[in-house]
Protein backbone atom coordinates (compact mmCIF):
# COMPACT_ATOMS: atom_id res chain seq x y z
CA UNK A 1 0.00 0.00 0.00
CA UNK A 2 1.64 3.66 -0.72
CA UNK A 3 1.46 5.71 1.48
CA UNK A 4 0.44 9.59 0.93
CA UNK A 5 2.72 12.15 0.10
CA UNK A 6 2.34 15.43 1.86
CA UNK A 7 4.43 18.73 0.39
CA UNK A 8 5.30 21.47 2.62
CA UNK A 9 5.52 24.74 0.96
CA UNK A 10 5.63 28.35 1.14
CA UNK A 11 7.76 31.17 0.26
CA UNK A 12 11.71 31.43 1.18
CA UNK A 13 12.69 31.64 4.59
CA UNK A 14 9.22 30.95 6.35
CA UNK A 15 10.11 27.79 8.06
CA UNK A 16 10.00 25.01 5.97
CA UNK A 17 13.33 23.58 6.50
CA UNK A 18 12.80 24.14 9.66
CA UNK A 19 9.08 22.25 10.10
CA UNK A 20 10.52 19.34 8.29
CA UNK A 21 13.00 18.59 10.54
CA UNK A 22 10.93 19.30 13.18
CA UNK A 23 8.33 16.24 12.35
CA UNK A 24 11.72 14.14 10.82
CA UNK A 25 13.20 14.32 14.13
CA UNK A 26 10.47 12.28 15.33
CA UNK A 27 11.17 9.67 12.89
CA UNK A 28 13.41 6.45 14.35
CA UNK A 29 16.69 7.50 13.28
CA UNK A 30 19.18 5.36 10.51
CA UNK A 31 21.38 3.29 12.45
CA UNK A 32 23.72 2.40 9.38
CA UNK A 33 25.56 5.96 8.95
CA UNK A 34 27.66 4.50 6.07
CA UNK A 35 29.95 6.84 4.37
CA UNK A 36 28.52 7.33 1.14
CA UNK A 37 25.44 7.37 1.66
CA UNK A 38 23.27 10.21 0.78
CA UNK A 39 22.37 12.51 4.07
CA UNK A 40 20.95 15.52 2.00
CA UNK A 41 17.60 14.30 1.53
CA UNK A 42 14.32 16.44 1.34
CA UNK A 43 12.06 13.99 2.62
CA UNK A 44 10.93 11.60 5.31
CA UNK A 45 8.46 8.94 6.06
CA UNK A 46 6.95 10.21 9.08
CA UNK A 47 4.02 8.10 11.66
CA UNK A 48 1.34 10.41 13.15
CA UNK A 49 -0.99 8.97 15.08
CA UNK A 50 -1.04 5.54 13.20
CA UNK A 51 -1.09 7.69 10.05
CA UNK A 52 2.10 6.78 8.09
CA UNK A 53 2.94 9.25 5.20
CA UNK A 54 5.79 10.49 3.17
CA UNK A 55 6.65 14.22 4.27
CA UNK A 56 8.57 16.23 1.20
CA UNK A 57 10.27 19.66 2.25
CA UNK A 58 9.67 21.24 -1.71
CA UNK A 59 11.58 23.78 -1.17
CA UNK A 60 14.65 21.62 -0.92
CA UNK A 61 14.11 20.05 -4.46
CA UNK A 62 16.02 22.71 -6.08
CA UNK A 63 13.80 22.61 -8.56
CA UNK A 64 15.19 25.56 -10.92
CA UNK A 65 18.14 26.44 -9.09
CA UNK A 66 19.02 29.31 -11.50
CA UNK A 67 15.34 30.92 -11.39
CA UNK A 68 14.21 33.90 -9.53
CA UNK A 69 12.67 33.45 -5.96
CA UNK A 70 8.92 33.77 -7.68
CA UNK A 71 9.86 31.59 -10.12
CA UNK A 72 11.25 29.19 -7.93
CA UNK A 73 7.94 29.24 -5.60
CA UNK A 74 5.93 28.67 -8.59
CA UNK A 75 7.86 25.74 -9.28
CA UNK A 76 7.11 24.53 -5.84
CA UNK A 77 3.69 25.11 -5.77
CA UNK A 78 3.68 23.83 -9.28
CA UNK A 79 5.13 20.36 -8.16
CA UNK A 80 2.48 20.24 -4.90
CA UNK A 81 -0.80 20.22 -7.46
CA UNK A 82 0.70 18.07 -9.51
CA UNK A 83 2.05 15.01 -7.04
CA UNK A 84 0.98 15.84 -3.38
CA UNK A 85 -2.10 13.90 -1.73
CA UNK A 86 -2.16 16.85 0.76
CA UNK A 87 -0.31 20.03 1.18
CA UNK A 88 1.16 22.21 4.10
CA UNK A 89 1.37 25.81 2.83
CA UNK A 90 3.19 27.78 5.34
CA UNK A 91 3.52 31.79 6.16
CA UNK A 92 5.70 33.71 8.25
CA UNK A 93 3.62 35.73 10.43
CA UNK A 94 6.31 38.32 11.07
CA UNK A 95 5.89 39.21 6.98
CA UNK A 96 2.36 39.74 7.44
CA UNK A 97 0.18 38.74 4.49
CA UNK A 98 2.10 39.02 1.34
CA UNK A 99 0.91 38.87 -1.94
CA UNK A 100 2.86 35.95 -3.19
CA UNK A 101 1.02 34.56 0.15
CA UNK A 102 -2.51 35.40 -1.52
CA UNK A 103 -1.39 34.24 -4.90
CA UNK A 104 0.29 30.44 -3.25
CA UNK A 105 -3.13 30.21 -1.34
CA UNK A 106 -5.49 30.72 -4.60
CA UNK A 107 -3.54 28.34 -6.99
CA UNK A 108 -3.28 26.15 -3.95
CA UNK A 109 -7.33 26.31 -3.47
CA UNK A 110 -8.23 25.63 -7.32
CA UNK A 111 -6.61 22.51 -7.16
CA UNK A 112 -8.93 21.22 -4.75
CA UNK A 113 -6.16 19.40 -3.40
CA UNK A 114 -6.44 19.15 1.00
CA UNK A 115 -4.47 22.29 2.07
CA UNK A 116 -3.52 23.03 5.86
CA UNK A 117 -2.72 26.95 6.05
CA UNK A 118 -0.02 27.34 8.98
CA UNK A 119 1.11 30.56 10.20
CA UNK A 120 4.43 30.23 11.37
CA UNK A 121 6.84 32.00 14.02
CA UNK A 122 3.96 32.92 16.77
CA UNK A 123 5.88 32.38 19.69
CA UNK A 124 4.53 34.88 21.84
CA UNK A 125 0.36 36.60 22.39
CA UNK A 126 1.72 39.52 20.13
CA UNK A 127 2.63 37.47 17.08
CA UNK A 128 -0.60 35.25 17.58
CA UNK A 129 -2.57 38.53 17.25
CA UNK A 130 -1.02 38.66 14.25
CA UNK A 131 -1.84 35.40 12.44
CA UNK A 132 -5.32 36.60 12.36
CA UNK A 133 -4.68 38.84 9.45
CA UNK A 134 -4.21 35.06 7.54
CA UNK A 135 -7.92 34.24 8.48
CA UNK A 136 -8.99 36.57 4.98
CA UNK A 137 -6.70 33.94 3.12
CA UNK A 138 -9.25 31.75 0.88
CA UNK A 139 -8.68 28.52 3.15
CA UNK A 140 -9.67 26.64 5.68
CA UNK A 141 -9.27 28.69 9.29
CA UNK A 142 -5.08 28.44 9.68
CA UNK A 143 -3.31 26.83 12.39
CA UNK A 144 -0.89 28.72 14.64
CA UNK A 145 2.58 27.62 15.08
CA UNK A 146 6.12 27.67 15.92
CA UNK A 147 7.95 25.27 14.43
CA UNK A 148 11.44 26.18 15.70
CA UNK A 149 9.49 25.73 19.62
CA UNK A 150 7.40 23.22 18.58
CA UNK A 151 4.49 25.49 19.57
CA UNK A 152 1.28 23.94 17.55
CA UNK A 153 2.86 21.35 15.91
CA UNK A 154 1.05 18.87 17.25
CA UNK A 155 -2.38 20.25 16.16
CA UNK A 156 -1.22 21.12 12.93
CA UNK A 157 -0.36 17.54 12.26
CA UNK A 158 -3.91 16.40 13.36
CA UNK A 159 -5.34 18.36 11.39
CA UNK A 160 -3.13 17.45 8.47
CA UNK A 161 -4.32 13.55 9.20
CA UNK A 162 -7.80 14.53 9.12
CA UNK A 163 -7.75 15.56 5.86
CA UNK A 164 -5.52 13.26 4.63
CA UNK A 165 -7.43 11.39 1.56
CA UNK A 166 -8.13 7.51 2.34
CA UNK A 167 -5.29 4.95 1.76
CA UNK A 168 -6.39 2.68 -1.52
CA UNK A 169 -6.59 -0.68 -1.30
CA UNK A 170 -4.20 -3.13 -1.95
CA UNK A 171 -3.22 -2.66 -5.41
CA UNK A 172 -2.13 -6.48 -6.54
CA UNK A 173 -1.96 -9.77 -4.58
CA UNK A 174 1.12 -10.14 -2.59
CA UNK A 175 2.61 -13.02 -4.39
CA UNK A 176 3.67 -10.86 -7.14
CA UNK A 177 7.11 -9.21 -7.01
CA UNK A 178 7.03 -5.67 -7.11
CA UNK A 179 9.59 -4.06 -9.87
CA UNK A 180 10.57 -0.58 -9.94
CA UNK A 181 12.41 0.51 -13.10
CA UNK A 182 14.40 3.90 -11.72
CA UNK A 183 16.48 6.17 -13.41
CA UNK A 184 17.49 9.26 -15.19
CA UNK A 185 15.52 10.37 -18.72
CA UNK A 186 16.86 8.60 -21.43
CA UNK A 187 18.64 5.83 -19.60
CA UNK A 188 16.89 3.26 -21.37
CA UNK A 189 13.68 3.00 -18.95
CA UNK A 190 10.70 2.35 -21.24
CA UNK A 191 12.46 0.58 -23.88
CA UNK A 192 13.86 -2.10 -20.90
CA UNK A 193 10.18 -2.59 -20.51
CA UNK A 194 9.07 -3.23 -23.76
CA UNK A 195 12.42 -5.40 -24.18
CA UNK A 196 10.79 -7.39 -20.75
CA UNK A 197 7.38 -7.39 -22.76
CA UNK A 198 8.59 -8.77 -25.31
CA UNK A 199 10.53 -11.48 -24.23
CA UNK A 200 8.27 -12.52 -21.00
CA UNK A 201 4.77 -13.97 -21.14
CA UNK A 202 2.34 -10.78 -20.56
CA UNK A 203 -0.45 -12.15 -18.05
CA UNK A 204 -2.25 -8.80 -17.61
CA UNK A 205 -1.03 -5.59 -19.32
CA UNK A 206 -2.43 -1.87 -18.81
CA UNK A 207 -2.82 -2.18 -14.97
CA UNK A 208 -3.56 1.23 -13.62
CA UNK A 209 -1.71 1.90 -10.76
CA UNK A 210 -2.08 4.05 -7.89
CA UNK A 211 0.06 6.55 -9.30
CA UNK A 212 -1.16 8.94 -11.77
CA UNK A 213 0.32 8.64 -15.44
CA UNK A 214 1.63 4.69 -13.95
CA UNK A 215 0.72 2.17 -15.79
CA UNK A 216 2.19 -1.41 -14.57
CA UNK A 217 2.43 -4.68 -16.37
CA UNK A 218 2.03 -8.09 -15.13
CA UNK A 219 4.64 -10.59 -16.77
CA UNK A 220 5.46 -14.22 -15.83
CA UNK A 221 9.14 -16.21 -15.89
CA UNK A 222 8.99 -19.54 -14.94
CA UNK A 223 6.05 -19.62 -13.46
CA UNK A 224 7.05 -16.79 -11.52
CA UNK A 225 5.00 -13.42 -11.34
CA UNK A 226 6.22 -9.88 -11.24
CA UNK A 227 5.01 -6.69 -11.64
CA UNK A 228 6.50 -4.41 -13.53
CA UNK A 229 6.51 -0.53 -12.11
CA UNK A 230 6.54 1.98 -15.18
CA UNK A 231 8.42 5.01 -14.07
CA UNK A 232 8.81 6.53 -17.65
CA UNK A 233 6.50 9.10 -17.12
CA UNK A 234 8.75 10.97 -14.84
CA UNK A 235 9.93 12.79 -18.20
CA UNK A 236 6.90 15.00 -19.01
CA UNK A 237 6.59 17.39 -21.95
CA UNK A 238 7.38 20.69 -21.40
CA UNK A 239 7.92 20.24 -17.63
CA UNK A 240 11.53 20.11 -17.84
CA UNK A 241 13.75 22.57 -16.53
CA UNK A 242 17.60 23.46 -15.68
CA UNK A 243 18.29 21.51 -12.57
CA UNK A 244 16.60 18.01 -11.37
CA UNK A 245 13.45 17.64 -13.18
CA UNK A 246 10.49 19.00 -11.16
CA UNK A 247 9.10 15.49 -10.57
CA UNK A 248 11.54 13.09 -10.07
CA UNK A 249 11.83 12.92 -6.68
CA UNK A 250 8.26 12.68 -5.87
CA UNK A 251 7.65 10.25 -8.27
CA UNK A 252 10.83 8.61 -7.49
CA UNK A 253 9.70 8.10 -3.82
CA UNK A 254 6.18 6.71 -5.24
CA UNK A 255 7.78 4.14 -7.34
CA UNK A 256 10.17 2.93 -4.53
CA UNK A 257 7.59 2.56 -2.10
CA UNK A 258 5.41 0.70 -4.01
CA UNK A 259 7.64 -1.72 -5.06
CA UNK A 260 9.73 -4.50 -3.53
CA UNK A 261 12.62 -4.42 -5.99
CA UNK A 262 14.54 -1.54 -7.68
CA UNK A 263 16.39 -1.54 -11.38
CA UNK A 264 18.70 1.39 -11.11
CA UNK A 265 19.14 1.75 -14.79
CA UNK A 266 22.43 3.52 -15.69
CA UNK A 267 23.69 4.85 -19.43
CA UNK A 268 26.56 3.16 -20.28
CA UNK A 269 28.18 6.68 -22.02
CA UNK A 270 28.11 8.30 -19.00
CA UNK A 271 27.59 5.64 -15.96
CA UNK A 272 27.24 7.45 -12.42
CA UNK A 273 25.86 10.97 -12.32
CA UNK A 274 25.02 12.74 -9.19
CA UNK A 275 20.74 12.50 -10.39
CA UNK A 276 21.84 8.55 -10.33
CA UNK A 277 23.56 8.57 -7.19
CA UNK A 278 20.63 10.63 -5.51
CA UNK A 279 17.98 8.09 -6.91
CA UNK A 280 20.22 5.24 -5.63
CA UNK A 281 20.11 7.15 -2.06
CA UNK A 282 16.41 7.08 -1.73
CA UNK A 283 16.29 2.72 -2.40
CA UNK A 284 19.04 2.49 0.22
CA UNK A 285 16.93 4.33 2.69
CA UNK A 286 14.15 2.74 1.69
CA UNK A 287 15.69 -0.81 2.46
CA UNK A 288 14.93 -2.27 -0.88
CA UNK A 289 16.15 -4.56 -2.87
CA UNK A 290 18.05 -3.12 -5.87
CA UNK A 291 19.78 -4.49 -9.09
CA UNK A 292 22.58 -2.31 -10.76
CA UNK A 293 21.69 -1.78 -14.49
CA UNK A 294 23.73 -0.55 -17.36
CA UNK A 295 22.26 -0.16 -20.39
CA UNK A 296 23.57 0.43 -23.59
CA UNK A 297 26.01 -1.99 -23.39
CA UNK A 298 26.21 -2.54 -27.01
CA UNK A 299 27.87 0.65 -27.65
CA UNK A 300 30.51 -0.50 -25.34
CA UNK A 301 33.48 -1.30 -28.23
CA UNK A 302 32.15 2.13 -30.22
CA UNK A 303 32.82 3.90 -26.60
CA UNK A 304 36.10 1.88 -25.57
CA UNK A 305 34.23 0.20 -22.59
CA UNK A 306 35.41 -2.13 -20.21
CA UNK A 307 33.48 -4.30 -17.58
CA UNK A 308 35.87 -4.37 -14.80
CA UNK A 309 35.83 -0.10 -15.54
CA UNK A 310 32.67 0.17 -15.61
CA UNK A 311 32.24 -2.17 -11.84
CA UNK A 312 34.84 -0.12 -10.50
CA UNK A 313 33.67 3.77 -11.56
CA UNK A 314 30.28 2.05 -9.82
CA UNK A 315 32.13 1.00 -7.06
CA UNK A 316 33.60 4.40 -6.10
CA UNK A 317 30.81 6.84 -6.95
CA UNK A 318 27.72 4.79 -5.44
CA UNK A 319 29.94 3.03 -2.32
CA UNK A 320 26.59 2.64 -0.04
CA UNK A 321 25.52 -0.08 -2.71
CA UNK A 322 28.56 -2.34 -2.25
CA UNK A 323 26.00 -5.52 -1.71
CA UNK A 324 24.08 -4.66 -5.29
CA UNK A 325 24.78 -7.03 -8.48
CA UNK A 326 25.27 -5.48 -11.63
CA UNK A 327 24.23 -6.93 -14.72
CA UNK A 328 25.20 -5.38 -18.44
CA UNK A 329 22.29 -5.27 -21.01
CA UNK A 330 21.62 -3.65 -24.02
CA UNK A 331 17.16 -2.96 -24.02
CA UNK A 332 17.53 -1.96 -27.64
CA UNK A 333 19.05 -5.38 -29.13
CA UNK A 334 17.91 -7.77 -25.98
CA UNK A 335 21.29 -8.17 -25.29
CA UNK A 336 21.37 -9.34 -21.54
CA UNK A 337 17.82 -8.93 -20.39
CA UNK A 338 17.26 -12.74 -19.35
CA UNK A 339 19.44 -11.72 -16.34
CA UNK A 340 16.99 -9.09 -15.03
CA UNK A 341 14.06 -11.07 -14.02
CA UNK A 342 16.14 -14.17 -12.86
CA UNK A 343 18.00 -11.78 -11.09
CA UNK A 344 15.18 -9.55 -9.45
CA UNK A 345 13.76 -13.01 -7.93
CA UNK A 346 16.95 -13.57 -6.71
CA UNK A 347 17.00 -10.60 -4.66
CA UNK A 348 13.68 -11.04 -3.10
CA UNK A 349 14.37 -14.24 -1.57
CA UNK A 350 17.41 -12.45 -0.08
CA UNK A 351 14.99 -10.14 0.94
CA UNK A 352 12.66 -12.94 2.65
CA UNK A 353 15.23 -15.24 3.86
CA UNK A 354 15.38 -16.72 7.43
CA UNK A 355 18.64 -18.13 9.21
CA UNK A 356 18.04 -20.92 11.95
CA UNK A 357 19.50 -19.35 15.12
CA UNK A 358 21.94 -21.91 15.65
CA UNK A 359 23.36 -21.41 12.30
CA UNK A 360 23.44 -17.90 12.32
CA UNK A 361 25.32 -17.69 15.71
CA UNK A 362 28.12 -20.35 14.51
CA UNK A 363 28.62 -18.12 11.36
CA UNK A 364 29.13 -15.29 13.46
CA UNK A 365 31.36 -16.93 16.28
CA UNK A 366 33.41 -17.88 13.57
CA UNK A 367 33.67 -14.25 11.98
CA UNK A 368 35.03 -12.84 15.29
CA UNK A 369 37.41 -15.35 15.61
CA UNK A 370 38.94 -14.95 12.18
CA UNK A 371 39.09 -11.44 12.60
CA UNK A 372 38.47 -9.85 16.00
CA UNK A 373 37.75 -6.35 16.69
CA UNK A 374 40.46 -4.12 16.94
CA UNK A 375 39.67 -2.25 20.19
CA UNK A 376 41.50 -1.90 23.85
CA UNK A 377 38.51 -1.80 25.29
CA UNK A 378 36.73 -5.04 26.40
CA UNK A 379 34.19 -5.89 23.70
CA UNK A 380 32.03 -9.15 23.01
CA UNK A 381 29.76 -10.22 20.73
CA UNK A 382 27.30 -12.59 23.06
CA UNK A 383 24.23 -13.64 21.20
CA UNK A 384 22.69 -12.98 17.50
CA UNK A 385 19.15 -13.49 16.33
CA UNK A 386 17.41 -12.21 13.23
CA UNK A 387 14.03 -11.15 14.65
CA UNK A 388 12.77 -9.61 10.77
CA UNK A 389 13.05 -9.99 7.24
CA UNK A 390 12.11 -6.84 4.17
CA UNK A 391 15.01 -6.69 5.06
CA UNK A 392 16.89 -9.06 7.14
CA UNK A 393 17.23 -7.68 10.68
CA UNK A 394 19.47 -8.72 12.93
CA UNK A 395 20.29 -7.40 16.37
CA UNK A 396 23.50 -8.36 17.96
CA UNK A 397 24.19 -8.45 21.87
CA UNK A 398 27.35 -7.18 22.72
CA UNK A 399 29.50 -5.83 25.55
CA UNK A 400 29.46 -1.81 24.65
CA UNK A 401 27.42 -1.05 21.48
CA UNK A 402 29.64 2.51 21.57
CA UNK A 403 32.61 0.43 20.62
CA UNK A 404 31.14 -1.17 17.22
CA UNK A 405 33.21 0.66 14.91
CA UNK A 406 31.41 0.95 10.87
CA UNK A 407 33.81 -0.79 9.59
CA UNK A 408 33.39 -4.01 11.98
CA UNK A 409 30.00 -3.25 11.18
CA UNK A 410 30.71 -3.63 7.46
CA UNK A 411 32.83 -6.57 8.36
CA UNK A 412 30.34 -8.76 9.95
CA UNK A 413 27.66 -7.63 7.07
CA UNK A 414 29.78 -8.90 4.38
CA UNK A 415 30.58 -12.06 6.80
CA UNK A 416 26.43 -12.64 6.42
CA UNK A 417 25.99 -11.64 3.03
CA UNK A 418 29.03 -14.62 1.95
CA UNK A 419 28.14 -17.17 4.67
CA UNK A 420 23.97 -16.83 3.57
CA UNK A 421 24.14 -15.89 0.05
CA UNK A 422 22.46 -12.41 0.56
CA UNK A 423 22.48 -10.80 -2.67
CA UNK A 424 21.04 -7.14 -3.02
CA UNK A 425 19.21 -6.41 -0.29
CA UNK A 426 20.31 -4.33 2.06
CA UNK A 427 20.46 -5.09 5.99
CA UNK A 428 19.77 -4.07 9.45
CA UNK A 429 22.14 -4.69 11.91
CA UNK A 430 21.65 -3.88 15.40
CA UNK A 431 24.03 -3.40 18.22
CA UNK A 432 22.28 -3.84 22.09
CA UNK A 433 23.65 -4.32 25.39
CA UNK A 434 21.19 -7.34 25.65
CA UNK A 435 18.69 -8.79 23.66
CA UNK A 436 14.83 -7.95 23.71
CA UNK A 437 13.35 -10.50 26.20
CA UNK A 438 10.35 -11.02 23.97
CA UNK A 439 12.84 -11.88 21.00
CA UNK A 440 14.97 -14.03 23.39
CA UNK A 441 12.26 -16.07 24.29
CA UNK A 442 11.57 -17.12 20.76
CA UNK A 443 15.05 -18.53 19.84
Amino acid sequence: MTKPIIAVVGRPNVGKSTLFNRLAGRRVAIVEDLPGTTRDRVYSDIVWKDQGFTLVDTGGLELSPESSISEKIKDQVEVAVEEADAIIMLVDVKDGLTIPDQEIAETLRRSQKPVVLAVNKCDNEERVNQAFDFFQMPLEEPVVISAYHGIGVSDLMDRVVANMPAAPPAEHEADILKIAIMGRPNAGKSMLLNSLLGQERVIVSDVPGTTRDSIDTIVERDDRRALLIDTAGIRRRGKINRGIEKYSVLRALRAIDRSDVCLLMLDAADMVTAQDAHIAGYIRDAYKGILIVVNKWDLADELGLRKRDCNLEIEKNLRFLHYAPVVFISAKTGLGIDQILRKSFEIHGSRMKRIEHAELKEAITNAVESHPPMTKRHFKIKDVIQPDVLPPTFIFAVSNPTLVHFTYRRYLENSLRNNFGLVGTPLKLLFNKRLPKKLKSDT
